[in-house]
């Protein structure tokens, strides 16, 4: 009788040691599942990464005494309170000075009218695909494709041309990723005046070295633009603009001079030298 009981139990036994094995190795098969679909197993977008600069510094305190006072050389004969005025500039009008901000200034002297402006745009991209550094980069490339400058040897004009193609993609005014510079207020470019005739006369300066170009010495990317205008019988006026980005900002430098008299001309590569060299000031600035 024992003999029975113990063959009737051993069969019983192997059983559940069948179903045990089984269900473990059911286990250990879920188990791996789980593991594969856990969070941060599988490979997922990264968001872009945001531009060097959050915010903007006032326009208006970032030009130096100096440089206003050989930049507006009429300031010069004015009384010293109005000297004072006349270095305080006008800011420009913006619904968001961490976004946007200009200055500008003016004076007239016996030999000529002088006007400095400058503008800094900061660059943010809305799409989560694209750094800031990316859009800034695209909206600088269609202000210099805007300016039609010389072709480049350097090969810079070309790559910032072919960025703009796809800048025109990214974004219309008033949509999210469109740049403030369609949209926000600010400094207005010079556009070539009309003569008396209804054609307009402007020219940009034809001197070898001196005419628009891209610039290799100035933050990212720059270029320069050079146009002299006259509009009817008054004097010709000639603004040089330099336009430069570094990281997420882009900054234009405008200065514009108008001789007293109709037969002077104002002189090419003085007034690039200035606008120059206060470019260089305030990429000096937002390095610091």
């Amino acid at each position: 009788m024992q003999l029975k009981a113990r063959r009737a139990y051993v069969p019983g036994l192997a059983a559940l040691l069948v179903a045990a094995v089984a269900g473990c190795t059911a286990g250990s098969g879920d188990d791996a599942s789980a593991g594969d679909s856990k969070p941060g197993e599988t490979t997922t977008a990264t968001a872009a990464q945001p531009g060097k600069y959050r915010t903007l510094r006032e326009a208006c305190g970032a030009v130096p005494r100096a440089t206003l006072k050989d930049l507006l050389p009429g300031t010069a004969s004015l009384p010293e309170d109005q000297q004072e005025k006349a270095y305080q500039g006008t800011a420009a009008v913006t619904y968001d000075t961490d976004r946007r901000v200009g200055c500008s200034w003016k004076a007239d002297s016996p030999a000529a009218s002088n006007q400095l402006v400058i503008d800094f745009e900061r660059v943010v991209s809305y799409d989560p695909a694209v750094s800031d550094d990316t859009r800034a980069q695209e909206v600088y490339a269609t202000k210099e494709t805007g300016a039609h400058l010389a072709p480049s040897t350097s090969g810079s004009s070309s790559s910032s041309s072919s960025s703009s193609s796809s800048s025109g993609a990214s974004g219309s005014p008033g949509s999210p990723g469109a740049s403030d510079s369609a949209a926000a207020p600010g400094p207005q470019t010079v556009s070539p005046s009309a003569t008396s005739s209804g054609a307009p006369s402007s020219s940009v300066s034809s001197t070898e070295g001196l005419e628009p170009r891209v610039l290799d010495d100035l933050g990212d990317a720059a270029f320069l633009d050079d146009v002299l205008a006259r509009s009817g019988s008054a004097a010709q006026h000639r603004t040089v603009s330099v336009v430069f980005r570094t990281s997420n900002v882009i900054v234009t430098v405008r200065y514009t001079e108008q001789p007293a008299l109709s037969t002077e001309v104002p002189d090419s590569k003085e007034l690039q030298d200035k606008a120059r060299g206060l470019a260089r000031t305030l990429v000096d600035q937002l390095n610091e």
